[in-house]
């Protein structure tokens, strides 16, 4: 199955949330794939938290790895 959105990020919780948040203040959508919220929905629970995948369209590939870098480069 092919797609339009790409993979820009994986990682914590509180890193995930901060980089959603910066994508949607200059006005980027961003899909987040959290295993952990499914398999809870699904009635199975993950005593260990993973990680979560942020993933964008790819007509905002580069205005959103410009966002990442900029937070991972304060971590």
């Amino acid at each position: 199955m092919e797609t339009e959105y790409i993979k820009i990020y994986t990682g914590d919780f509180l890193t995930s949330q901060r980089i959603q948040q910066r994508l949607e203040d200059i006005g980027i959508n961003a899909v987040v794939k959290n295993e952990d919220e499914s398999a809870r929905l699904a009635g199975f629970a993950n005593p260990v938290p993973s990680l979560q995948d942020i993933y964008v369209h790819e007509t905002e590939l580069e205005k959103a790895k410009t966002v990442v870098d900029a937070i991972k480069n304060k971590i």
